[in-house]
């Protein structure tokens, strides 16, 4: 189920204008949906280097975190110290989760789902976790194809990018997630659909 290890492209740090633009846009509706949750605790699974789940910590919530990669743990860890924040993480991917120990009032799931053999077993086993809330990200097609394509990336692969394997509009999305969890609200950052979801009693399907 797991995908590849860390970024491709790593968004929160880029340099370009309109990138930077899309990320802030990206962040500000993560934590205005991380506020309407009212959560105090959070554990992101899939976390890459951390760089959400530091977001997280910094807003107030007590966070962990959780990876397939070893390596990219380590450097979560790495970046965490970096910036004299405290963070629990481990090397797991999310098959392996269980409810008693890795569920949290929070799940957060972005830029993940794209990535994974089976995103219906993904969005089960994060269902089980939530307690009650989980927010979930990924990008929105068309559109992020064709910005790829605009900004000449991944030509070859019709824009791409590189490891995703699942491709969902805003709708189609959406009524994935719903087959798992409520959809409490979304937001559509560019070029994003972001959800908030309530698990159902006994954790959803």
């Amino acid at each position: 189920m797991s995908g590849p290890a860390g970024n491709v492209y790593d968004k929160y740090r880029a340099r370009n204008p309109l990138a930077a633009g899309l990320v802030r846009g990206f962040l500000a509706a993560l934590e205005d949906l991380v506020v309407a949750s009212g959560a105090r605790e959070a554990h992101e699974v899939g976390c890459g280097e951390g760089e959400l789940a530091l977001r997280l910590a910094r807003m107030g919530l007590a966070v962990r975190g959780s990876d397939a990669s070893g390596a990219v743990i380590a450097e979560a860890r790495r970046r965490a110290r970096v910036a004299g924040i405290e963070v629990a993480y481990r090397a797991a991917p999310i098959e392996a989760l269980e409810r008693e120990r890795d569920g949290a009032e929070l799940i957060v799931c972005c830029e993940v789902l794209e990535h994974v053999a089976d995103p219906e077993l993904a969005l089960a086993r994060i269902a089980r976790l939530a307690r009650p809330w989980a927010i979930l990200s990924v990008p929105r097609e068309p559109l992020w194809r064709i910005l790829n394509l605009a900004r000449m990336s991944y030509l070859r692969a019709g824009g791409n990018t590189p490891g995703h394997v699942n491709h969902w509009s805003r709708a189609a999305f959406l009524e994935l997630a719903a087959g798992h969890m409520e959809i409490v609200r979304v937001r559509t950052p560019i070029p994003w659909t972001m959800a908030l979801c309530r698990a159902r009693a006994e954790g959803g399907n």
